[in-house]
């Protein structure tokens, strides 16, 4: 027992819960500490400059210079009070993570003085080293320029380095030296504007007080967390990610006892911990349980405006990677990193409310606001409908490609579900005209038991194996992967839904014009809608293979591959799209095709290198071993006259040789494979023969690992095994 795995093994059972002690009493009493948001501001601006600090973050209005040097005055006094010695422009640029460069808050006078600055200047703009960072053809390799722009719609925060300070942290776009964009804030920016311009075009049809209109979005983050001992006990898990390898132990998943269970102790306190870092930052966590994976939890915010949600998800994951090395565990954020289990996803709950106070999602009984209602729900659906493809292309990556569809994820067919009752009034509205939304007497549950108030039924239910789910005043996109930045979805979701919204407002004007009643006009055109797109429409298992049948006989995609799905970013209609509504141009959008077609063959060109590494390093050397121990036991008893005894063993012998021959084999054509892809110039190419050519050498060389891993002395095994890595607590 002196491998790594038996020394990682023993580390890992003499864990305990840390203590974590609250930063104060009430939530309330430090909530947002940690940030430069409104309330700090008005207490430390002049009012002038406060009120134009206000009124750029609502209107999106030009910031000038002198308020710049105010609010950065303030900014680096309130940051240096707490703590902080360096600042930084926090951006998410395209490799999936965010990005940060530290500079200090002094300078040297001539004198050779030091000096505290910080001006305005700074705050609006730097500029940071770009040449590494992923463009897709958006700049020449030996052009390293790109600027940084403060995004004063999302607060700067106070982010804490552990014993070396704290650092002043901005969220920023990021541009190149053509002002094009380089990263996911710049895109969303757009997209949101967009889909404010023309919902609020839209809503003026019902109430003319509406003059904002604000997506807002709620992403639910699923995790797994394994002991850090465990975790670089296993280099697949460090190198990839995921585990190339590892047989289902006995007991997964299967009793269902993890969900919703007993939150582990250390677990627990890992949880209460970065959930009060993450309020002092601002990051209105409130939701916390356990998943159906073992090892697998989740957590929830409350709904925020669409960008400031993103920035704060970002934000969440990197803060609960630096607690979970305090508490001595690792998050896994891969959407499938273990085979046999549930992945994770990130469910982007999502919906748009106005100025007025109103969820443009949340259903009404009251005529005038049930047409509303059904306006914008028609017009979401048939923008998901006429852009499904696109937004699937949204999900598609290396990671999801192991999660979708595997009966714990949405399909990768795209399909809406509305539930029985708005199902019915939209059936109601094509056959009848009739709009009937009234959700009739409450219906309760019946007990019997007295003492149990009583408990009213949502009639809306919710589908958790459709993509694209309304769940009450909401649309939940189940399908977005536990490591992925929602901007990619959001920028889609957003753009087609604004794109839609402008053509219904042009089909609404022109009936206008020509004399039709409103609501009549209203009326008639969501009937049209609802005949071209309820095909889409689906409240069945998305599991079952007759929804795939039924789904081909309905036309509707079903893309299973990654470099398929993100070509659809570069047809025709939807870089015009994107044009159209002003999100990105022709060569952003061809970009991002490029950077994500790059990262997919990336990342699964370091998954064959590892199974490689492992397959012939690790577990053939291992085999051999074991099988030489089993070769002396055979010829010992051979020797002694039980020839007979000993054919068991020379049977598992022969199984050894025949797996380790396969285990060869595939590392051997799997490589060759690679090399051949490796020399192809086109991006494209290359990355479907990376998914459809040298993938397809994963299964065929872990099922054979796996069976040895069933064969091997337990103790001679090198891996830590699944049953270990999920069930220490």
């Amino acid at each position: 027992m002196s491998n790594l795995r038996f020394k990682a093994l023993e580390i890992a059972q003499s864990r305990q819960a840390l203590p974590v002690a609250p930063p104060a009493e009430r939530v309330v009493d430090f909530y947002g500490v940690n940030t430069f948001n409104q309330e700090v501001m008005r207490s430390l601006l002049s009012p002038e400059a406060y009120l134009k600090i206000t009124q750029a973050i609502e209107t999106g209005g030009k910031i000038d210079r002198e308020i710049a040097d105010e609010v950065a005055n303030a900014m680096k006094s309130w940051a240096i009070a707490r703590g902080a010695t360096h600042y930084t422009h926090w951006f998410q640029p395209l490799t999936g993570d965010t990005a940060e460069k530290h500079d200090a808050f002094f300078d040297i006078t001539m004198e050779g003085k030091a000096l505290e600055k910080f001006k305005g200047s700074a705050l609006v703009q730097q500029e940071p080293d770009a040449s590494s960072f992923p463009s897709g053809g958006l700049r020449n390799t030996f052009e390293a320029r790109g600027y940084t722009g403060w995004d004063p719609g999302s607060p700067a925060f106070l982010m804490d380095n552990g014993a070396g300070g704290k650092t002043l942290c901005i969220p920023s776009v990021f541009i190149s030296y053509t002002g094009e964009a380089l990263d996911y804030k710049t895109p969303l920016l757009k997209a949101l504007h967009a889909l404010d311009k023309s919902a609020t075009a839209v809503c003026q049809f019902f109430d003319r007080h509406v003059t904002k209109v604000t997506a807002t979005l709620g992403p639910e983050q699923e995790y797994f967390l394994v002991d850090k001992a465990l975790f670089y006990a296993r280099p697949d898990l460090v190198m990839a990610g995921r585990t190339v390898f590892g047989h289902s132990p006995a007991r997964g998943q299967q009793l269902e006892d993890h969900y919703f269970g007993t939150i582990p102790p250390r677990v627990n306190a890992f949880m209460v911990d970065f959930e009060f870092e993450a309020m002092k930052l601002g990051i209105p966590v409130r939701t916390r349980h356990n998943e159906v994976a073992p090892a697998q939890f989740e957590v929830a915010p409350t709904f925020e405006e669409v960008n400031l949600s993103i920035d704060h998800n970002a934000l969440l994951m990197d803060l609960m990677e630096k607690v979970a090395e305090k508490h001595n565990l690792k998050v896994l954020f891969h959407e499938k990193p273990f085979a046999g289990i549930n992945g994770s996803g990130k469910h982007n709950n999502w919906s748009m409310g106005t100025d007025t106070g109103v969820n443009l999602l949340a259903p009404s009984t009251k005529p005038k606001e049930s047409l509303r209602f059904l306006t914008f729900l028609v017009n979401v659906v048939k923008a998901v409908h006429d852009n499904a493809d696109l937004l699937r292309a949204t999900i598609a990556s290396a990671g999801n490609e192991y999660r979708l569809g595997a009966n714990e994820a949405p399909p990768a067919i795209v399909s809406v579900f509305l539930g029985e009752t708005l199902t019915q009034a939209l059936e109601d509205l094509e056959n009848k005209s009739e709009i009937s939304l009234n959700k009739g007497d409450n219906v309760y549950y019946k007990l019997g038991i007295n003492r149990i108030p009583a408990l009213l039924r949502d009639n809306t239910d919710r589908n958790r194996t459709s993509p694209f789910a309304f769940t009450g005043n909401k649309f939940e996109f189940r399908a977005v992967g536990g490591g992925a930045n929602s901007a990619s979805t959001m920028i889609v979701l957003n753009s087609i839904v604004a794109d839609q919204l402008a053509r219904f407002k042009v089909e609404l004007d022109k009936r206008l014009n020509g004399g039709e009643k409103k609501e009549l006009a209203i009326v008639d055109i969501l009937k049209q809608y609802y005949k071209e797109c309820k095909r889409i429409l689906f409240e069945g298992n998305g599991y079952s293979d007759e929804w795939v049948e039924e789904a081909a006989r309905r036309g509707l995609s079903n893309i299973n591959s990654t470099p398929e799905a993100l070509a659809i970013y570069v047809k025709p209609d939807s870089l015009d799209l994107f044009q159209r509504v002003g999100v990105m141009n022709h060569r952003e959008v061809e970009s991002r095709y490029e950077i994500e077609l790059e990262k997919y063959v990336k990342k699964v060109q370091i998954e064959s290198r590892v199974i490689g590494d492992l397959a012939m390093n690790h577990v053939v050397s291992t085999a051999l071993k074991y099988q030489n121990k089993l070769a002396e036991t055979a010829k010992a008893l051979i020797d002694i006259g039980m020839k007979e005894e000993a054919e068991p063993i020379k049977d598992i012998i022969r199984e050894i040789s025949t797996r380790l021959v396969a285990i060869k084999s595939g590392v051997e054509q799997m490589t060759e494979a690679r090399k051949r892809a490796n020399t192809v110039g086109d991006m494209a190419e290359m990355a479907r023969l990376y998914a459809t050519e040298i993938k397809n050498f994963f299964e065929q060389i872990r099922y054979e690992v796996d069976k040895l891993e069933l064969i091997i002395d337990d103790e001679d095994w090198p891996l830590v095994k699944y049953r270990e890595m999920l069930f220490i607590k």
